[in-house]
């Protein structure tokens, strides 16, 4: 039998996420700029979604086996540690690099080592939250993390503008055409990516495996053969709830994606009437972009533990489908606004959904796992965030050419749109006693 988990204080559990900050920074810095990257470097609109594949076919590949491989690590260090310390080093390198990319293909391939090191992060740390926490304090913890993930995306966004502030030229660029405040995100990024998980590391570290668990995990066959038959054994034995998470995993997500590519390139055609990623106006498009992702990710900071109360009343169901659809409401409503100041009131729907899909989704999902295979099984369920990503990235260069009339702000209403589809989807999961 497992040890009794000691419930942790607010502090504790706010140390134990504070890596999450520095993960989600770099996830941050990449919503916010690769799409702009991508144009200053020469991409045509109906590519960008093809060069976004990096992040979710690296997602695929590496979280389930990463997650299955920390399910079975028993190193001096702890069973998840090794794995997000490697990965947040990894990341600050590629981090530091991508806004020296002299070429199109240099920063698509780098985005593929980045979006690596971020999965290799990612996952084995769900995990260490639902090991190190009792049941009682799963939403506790995950909403922790979700607060973490707006406080850190909201400062990746707003810093362009932060660096504008201190006398930064917003115009300024280097040879390869990208900004010179860009660089310097990238670069507090990278630091800020290696400190946080080392904080995390240090104040709170895993709890010790008992006897018995060890005895478990030794008795597992070795090998990698053995790692993948982990995931397979875990596909078919998947709970239920996880399994009709699906639907609204595949709305949300693909909706998330449609809005973070096009987002800059709609608001430059809606609010200054141009698409061409070389003028000054492109430029004011993609700190209009920072300025108000900011503000959502702000507002979905302090809305992951405002909700928790709700949630905790009504249910993760509820409160997400809610969540959900003032996100809907709320993108659909952006192509008609020619005001900045007025492009602020969509983003508190968006902040309120990007709160509760950080955090509700893995209250529903980790009440219904075996604690021993945490770490595959959130693997596996990230795989239910990368295959939209994937089906999104290539299907939409045809859908935006064919459907959607080639204009970068139709893209943003079909993301509303979706973000609706997920709210249905979510009311029909029904979760195991």
């Amino acid at each position: 039998m497992s040890l009794a988990k000691p419930r942790l204080s607010l502090w504790q559990i706010l140390n134990m996420n504070f890596g999450f900050f520095g993960i989600q920074f770099s996830f941050g810095l990449q919503q916010s700029s690769m799409s702009p990257i991508y144009s200053y470097l020469g991409a045509d609109e109906a590519s960008l979604p093809l060069l976004w594949l990096a992040g979710p076919v690296t997602g695929l590949l590496v979280q389930p086996i990463v997650g299955a491989m920390s399910d079975r690590t028993t190193s001096r260090w702890g069973r998840r540690t090794p794995y997000f310390m490697i990965g947040a080093l990894l990341c600050s390198l590629g981090l530091l690099v991508m806004p020296f990319s002299p070429a199109l293909w240099f920063a698509a391939s780098l985005l593929w080592i980045l979006d690596a090191a971020n999965n290799v992060t990612m996952e084995p740390y769900r995990a260490y939250v639902s090991d190190r926490l009792d049941k009682s304090q799963h939403s506790l913890g995950f909403l922790t993390q979700s607060a973490f993930t707006g406080l850190a995306q909201t400062l990746a966004y707003l810093a362009p503008t932060l660096f504008v502030l201190m006398g930064m030229d917003r115009n300024a660029v280097g040879d390869n055409h990208i900004p010179q405040v860009t660089l310097a995100a990238f670069m507090v990024g990278a630091v800020f990516s290696i400190a946080t998980v080392w904080w995390s590391v240090h104040t709170t570290p895993e709890l010790p495996l008992t006897e018995a668990e060890l005895a478990e995990i030794r008795a597992r066959a070795p090998g990698f053969a053995a790692t993948l038959g982990d995931i397979w054994i875990a596909f078919k034995e998947m709970p239920q709830t996880m399994r009709r998470l699906w639907w609204m995993k595949l709305f949300q997500w693909y909706g998330m994606m449609c809005y973070w590519q096009y987002i800059v390139v709609a608001l430059a055609l809606s609010m200054f009437g141009t698409t061409d990623a070389r003028t000054p106006a492109f430029h004011e498009a993609e700190l209009l972009n920072g300025q108000i992702g900011g503000f959502y990710n702000f507002v979905a900071c302090i809305a992951a533990l405002a909700m928790l109360p709700f949630t905790r009343r009504f249910g993760p169901k509820v409160t997400h489908a809610l969540c959900l659809t003032a996100a809907g409401i709320g993108m659909w409503a952006i192509p008609s606004i020619h005001d900045k100041a007025l492009l602020f009131v969509p983003m508190l729907g968006i902040g309120l959904a990007w709160a509760s899909i950080m955090g509700n989704p893995y209250v529903l999902l980790a009440g219904s796992i075996p604690p021993e295979r945490a770490g595959v099984y959130m693997g596996i369920f990230n795989m239910f965030i990368v295959m939209p990503m994937i089906i999104q990235s290539l299907t939409l260069p045809w859908i935006y050419n064919h459907l959607l009339g080639a204009t970068p702000v139709n893209v943003i209403r079909l993301a509303g749109s979706l973000l609706f589809c997920a709210a249905v989807a979510v009311c029909f999961v029904k979760t195991e006693t």
